[in-house]
């Protein structure tokens, strides 16, 4: 495979960044929506943004259980931020009614960093990522405060879990896809081109 289809989910958050990256990591990039549009995928992404928001809308635009079932059946994905929360088995303080894809054993508290005034940058050491640390950008970022035994640790920051990998499935608190640099994508298109 040479450039994989990989879409965006574009219910909410910050979508058009990603299809930058994707872009510019070599992969076909477009929005998801609806059920029909997840067929011929070789990937997937989770865009940041509100995760209850994204977890209601999901519900509403019919792609709740379609999504869980291709992430169960092994379809890549990558969330980031909200993403993360998205992927995660469990969140330690759910808003009612908030359900997540799954995907990740993992246990994900929300807003952990603090609120948005205690959003901030840092270098951010990502295994698998060569090159040096990866700017890391954390606005109201969540963190991981528990993973299952097939789950990876992937990059800390100060003492916290905040990139997972777990087979197909990749997931960071932070946001690269606003730093304009493109090797956490690149390390996402990777694996969709094995996992194919």
């Amino acid at each position: 495979m040479t450039r994989p289809t990989i879409g965006v989910l574009a219910l909410q958050g910050d979508v058009r960044e990603h299809l930058t990256a994707l872009a510019a990591a070599d992969a076909a990039a477009g929005p998801v929506r609806r059920p029909e549009e997840l067929a011929g995928l070789d990937g997937l992404v989770i865009p940041g943004g509100e995760s209850t928001t994204i977890s209601k809308l999901a519900v509403l635009f019919r792609v709740m259980e379609p999504l869980r079932e291709a992430i169960r059946a092994g379809l890549p994905v990558y969330g980031s931020c909200a993403g993360l929360i998205m992927l995660a088995d469990k969140i330690l303080d759910p808003r009612s009614g908030q359900e997540t894809f799954g995907g990740i054993d993992m246990i994900v508290r929300r807003n952990a960093f603090g609120r948005q005034n205690e959003s901030f940058e840092a270098a951010v050491e990502v295994s698998g990522v060569e090159g040096g640390p990866v700017e890391g950008v954390f606005i109201r970022a969540p963190w991981v405060e528990s993973v299952g035994a097939q789950v990876r640790v992937l990059a800390e920051h100060g003492g916290h879990v905040v990139a997972v990998r777990q087979g197909n499935a990749l997931a960071t608190s932070f946001h690269p896809e606003l730093t304009g640099d493109h090797r956490v994508h690149e390390l996402f298109v990777a694996a969709v081109r094995a996992a194919a």
